[in-house]
């Protein structure tokens, strides 16, 4: 029996983001806890077996936990990033991708901080201990022939510093990216640690560059639930720190905050958030005389 989806597979040419926190295997979790990883581990493989998303950034992800998720989603998918450490050990933050669907065609790990090509850098300017980077990856679309480009990320819990020239340093690169390749669809995924009130999220959307999919859908698909939760019970109308967002020309035709429990468990303590969007495909991009 499989269980039901949010969402589930989409068919060309839309193509369906997901932006998870699976959050890290912690060796002291309570026996029996909600957040015992290995309690937690076939409820990440069902709910993505369930939503099968053409493009999924995971957060929090260690090597083994890479696996899982792999297993999850299935043998047509692949991935890109590495650990955050200068060794490229250390937690993930990959994108995960349908490669039956799209051509990976570059992809890219840089560090948040100063010095952003020198992997596992991190600068005492921005104010963050815990190393955090940025995965891109370009794509083209087998179905359609559209380009895309995702950007995935997890900025820092405690640096409000950090996160605010972290997405400043995200939006400069969605910006170059648009301007290289006007017709490539860009999306961002990430846990931004900043709700939408928030100095971090008003620096991402201010100049129209990126819109955040669950303002910009046609339809919203589940209540505005709290996407981190930590075990607890669900709140409706709850801050978001997880997002999708979606650059220029991207139809967003629809989106959801997905809450599902199993047997009344969670499979993280963040909940997924998920978009369909429309990519232009060339046929619907202008091309000058």
């Amino acid at each position: 029996m499989t269980d039901a989806a949010t969402i589930g597979p989409v068919t060309a040419p839309n193509v369906h983001v997901m932006s998870f926190n699976i959050r890290r295997r912690i060796p002291s979790a309570r026996r029996g806890g909600p957040d015992r990883w290995s309690a937690r581990r076939p409820l990440v493989k069902r709910l993505l077996a369930a939503e099968q998303p053409t493009i999924v950034g995971v957060q929090e992800a260690l090597a083994d936990q890479v696996h899982v998720i792999a297993e999850g989603l299935g043998p047509a998918y692949r991935w890109v990033g590495m650990g955050r450490d200068p060794s490229g050990r250390g937690e993930r933050c990959p994108i995960f991708y349908d490669a039956d669907r799209l051509d990976l065609t570059a992809w890219r790990q840089r560090a948040l901080s100063a010095t952003p090509d020198l992997l596992g850098s991190r600068t005492r300017s921005w104010g963050n201990v815990t190393r955090r980077i940025l995965v891109s990856a370009a794509f083209a679309d087998r179905a359609t022939g559209a380009r895309i480009v995702a950007f995935n990320t997890h900025l820092d819990h405690l640096s409000w510093r950090s996160r605010l020239q972290s997405a400043r340093l995200i939006l400069e690169l969605a910006a170059a990216s648009h301007a290289a390749d006007p017709d490539a669809a860009i999306v961002v995924t990430g846990d931004f640690n900043a709700n939408e009130r928030s100095a971090v999220y008003r620096a991402l959307t201010a100049d129209g560059m990126l819109r955040d999919t669950w303002e910009a859908a046609a339809e919203q698909l589940t209540p505005q639930w709290g996407t981190y939760h930590g075990y607890r019970r669900l709140r409706r109308g709850g801050p978001r720190i997880d997002y999708v967002f979606a650059g220029p020309g991207v139809e967003v035709e629809s989106v959801a905050i997905n809450a599902a429990r199993f047997d009344g468990r969670a499979a993280s303590d963040h909940e997924p958030v998920q978009a369909v969007i429309r990519p232009a495909a060339p046929d619907d991009q202008h091309e000058e005389a």
